[in-house]
């Protein structure tokens, strides 16, 4: 029987294999190859690591190494007064990296940030090596909780968040800035050069909890951003917007706008919308409430346009403000297409036209002026162009060329259908109301000085035209409730049906537009109310009450002298 580990047969030790010698240059050869091999592997070392030690450098860096960013403080934004209405306050925000989830002051973590424990190491196991916010801009006093529990891996850094002081009176206008405090919305997105500043930087060793342990080079200061003052009066915004939502809510409205310029600087004191939003609830930005509905939607204007038309008509000599027209039975047909009044009103002057606000007085005049006139006076003014205002989502509004315009066409531009403009270019064209026939340029931010305006009309026509439109809001006219107590107002109201997929509805935007004090103007204001839904649809019934109480607080805010004394209570019509 053959031995265990050996075949039968087989004598390994006989193998011819075993028996040959080996050549003593093969041993040399492979000790020669293991020796250059040595060789260059050493060469290689000692290059990287004296010769060309930079790539270890920079990897040994990356492992230990910072560079924190130092945050600027973002420029206040103030009103014309000083006062603040948007500003950054430094907080605290949490990160982590590399944190240990079983470690003994996770619940204490947890109880400062205001979650569960279970919840927040299932976070910190799914962060691991990376980078990780847990919490941003919280209160500076949390920060420092957070930094007395010296938990390795977590990370309290200094940021800043953004305040607005005035809340949703100012949040169509400011806009807000994004979790990293750049600007996104309004002003705020608009100026976002000027406020933001330069960050800072500093370069740090970390240890391998990540936690500082040495500056490696001098830090470099952030240089914060620069203060802006708009022309906004804080006071006159409020009012703005609290008698816009008054009215809103009284008559069941959509939305409502107002828009208050100073006719003298071009400034724009107050930019109102409602309803508005929260700026610091990140909940309520989103969708259509962030709309800034007084720049950014269009509308067919109505009849706040026909006071443009009648300059035109009395700058071009083919009308008096005497000059009658036969309205009766209340509707004209211009090519098949009738045009009624609210109601037959017989032989009117020019002057009672605009009291009265008769479209078939107005489509009367228009078939006296030429397209290209009529289309000019109203590029002039503004409309069909984008107000040069640094604000996104700024619409130009249409204004078709006059070469197209056939007869019914040119009879429904004379009393604002057929074209669209924002209520902020509307308020913007009568300022050739409030400064004696120039269109005036506005402006969002503090002026320095008078503003410089285009003459559109003459002064004796712009003159002649606000002496009508003080008709408007006196007894008999359709803007009675317009009228302020102790000052004079000019103004026009407007009552226009929406359009939807091309179709007029039932549905109806009311406007005042309008100067006060009408002896010497000093503001102009307009406000547009959409979808009233009480029943009540007129500017003079819904609009122009708000035009009251805004002129009238506007004018004694900013120190004007009463020019008239108080009128009995309004009772007439509206239109």
């Amino acid at each position: 029987m053959a031995r265990r580990g050996q075949r039968s047969g087989i004598t390994y030790s006989a193998s011819p294999l075993l028996a040959s010698p080996t050549p003593v240059w093969r041993g040399r050869l492979l000790l020669a190859g293991m020796a250059v091999a040595f060789a260059v592997l050493g060469a290689r070392a000692a290059y990287v690591q004296v010769v060309d030690n930079a790539f270890l450098q920079r990897q040994g860096e990356n492992r230990y190494a910072r560079t924190l960013e130092l945050p600027a403080n973002r420029g206040r934004l103030l009103d014309r007064n000083g006062l603040i209405l948007a500003t950054s306050v430094p907080s605290a925000s949490v990160a982590v990296e590399n944190a240990d989830p079983r470690h003994p002051q996770v619940a204490a973590l947890a109880r400062v940030l205001g979650q569960r424990p279970a919840a927040l190491r299932a976070k910190l196991t799914q962060a691991g090596k990376r980078y990780t916010y847990l919490a941003r801009h919280m209160d500076e006093a949390l920060g420092e909780r957070i930094k007395a529990l010296n938990m390795p891996g977590v990370h309290v850094s200094r940021e800043y968040r953004r305040e607005y002081p005035e809340g949703a009176a100012t949040a169509h206008v400011l806009g807000f800035v994004n979790i990293d405090g750049e600007g996104a919305e309004g002003l705020e997105r608009a100026l976002d050069k000027r406020l933001r500043g330069v960050p800072g930087s500093r370069r740090v060793i970390r240890d391998r909890f990540g936690r500082i342990v040495e500056d490696m080079r001098d830090v470099v200061p952030a240089t914060n951003g620069r203060d802006v003052t708009l022309a906004l009066d804080s006071r006159v915004q409020f009012v703005a917007y609290d008698q816009l939502r008054r009215a809103v809510t009284r008559h069941q409205a959509r939305a409502g706008s107002a828009v208050v310029l100073d006719s003298r600087t071009g400034e724009v004191l107050a930019l109102a919308n409602y309803p508005s939003y929260d700026p610091q609830d990140r909940a309520q930005r989103v969708g259509d409430g962030l709309r800034n509905r007084a720049l950014t939607d269009t509308f067919e204007p109505g009849s706040t346009v026909k006071p443009l038309m009648v300059a035109l008509a009395l700058q071009q000599g083919v009308v008096q403000p005497d000059t009658l027209f036969e309205t009766a039975p209340g509707r004209i047909v211009v090519t098949g297409r009738p045009i009624r009044d609210a109601h037959p009103m017989g032989e009117l002057t020019v002057r009672e036209i605009i009291q009265k606000s008769s479209n078939v007085g107005m489509v009367k005049i228009s078939q006296q002026l030429q397209a290209h006139a009529m289309w000019r006076v109203y590029a002039d003014v503004g409309l069909g162009q984008k107000p040069r205002v640094p604000f996104p989502g700024v619409v130009a509004g249409t204004l078709r060329d006059p070469d197209g315009w056939r007869p019914i066409d040119k009879a429904v531009m004379s009393y604002g259908y057929g074209l669209s403009a924002s209520l902020f270019q509307l308020a913007q064209a009568y300022t050739v109301f409030a400064t004696n026939g120039q269109w005036l340029p506005v402006t969002l931010l503090k002026a320095t000085g008078p503003a410089q305006g285009t003459r559109v009309f003459s002064a004796h026509v712009a003159q002649e035209v606000r002496g009508m439109l003080q008709l408007v809001a006196q007894h008999g006219g359709t803007g009675e409730r317009a009228q302020t107590s102790g000052y004079t107002v000019a103004g026009k109201t407007g009552t226009a049906r929406k359009v939807v997929g091309g179709k007029y509805l039932a549905k109806y935007r009311a406007f005042f537009v309008g100067v006060a004090p009408a002896t010497d103007p000093r503001i102009v204001v307009a406000v547009m109310i959409d979808e009233p839904g009480d029943g009540k649809i007129y500017g003079g019934q819904v609009a122009a009450p708000v035009f009251a109480e805004v002129a009238q607080q506007t004018l004694r805010v900013l120190g004007v002298p009463p020019d008239a004394t108080p009128p009995p209570a309004a009772t007439g019509s509206a239109a």
